[in-house]
């Protein structure tokens, strides 16, 4: 499978494809890297969000997951720059329980480009995040987009 790893200011972030699409960003430097052009694609729209000239990901996404999943990642992606959403709002779109809706997105393979950072608890707070610092990753990407972070 190819990967490419790269460093961004929430730390090293490694790429994956598979059949032409992007099926995950990890966190973490990788060994050997392939630099396909998708692969080289998806670092350069990374680093241009990161430099606060991209607003949306244009790649193609192949997350592997469960139908439930899959759901819950599409209605992520829909979540606009600098917006969020509680995991109340979402799991009420969706006709699903916040908690279930919660391990979806804990379970996100493409962190940062399907945004499950913009999703946060019904009184504001945080939730989690499965980024190489917790929190600190989640507050830091929302800040980045603009949002006021308590």
């Amino acid at each position: 499978m190819p990967q490419l790893a790269f460093n961004s200011p929430i730390g090293p972030l490694a790429l994956f494809e598979a059949d032409g699409a992007i099926v995950a960003v990890d966190w973490g430097f990788l060994p050997e890297n392939d630099e396909t052009p998708l692969l080289l694609k998806a670092r350069d729209q990374l680093e241009e969000y990161f430099d606060g000239k991209r607003t949306t990901f244009d790649l193609p996404l192949a997350p592997h997951g469960t139908a439930f999943q899959q759901k819950v990642w599409a209605a992520l992606a829909r979540i606009p720059f600098g917006q969020t959403k509680s995991y109340g709002e979402l799991a009420e779109e969706l006709g699903t329980a916040a908690r279930a809706l919660g391990g979806a997105c804990g379970r996100n393979p493409i962190p940062v480009i399907i945004p499950c950072h913009r999703v946060l608890a019904a009184n504001g707070a945080m939730g989690g995040y499965s980024g190489i610092d917790g929190i600190e990753t989640k507050e830091f990407l929302l800040r980045h987009e603009g949002v006021p972070v308590k």
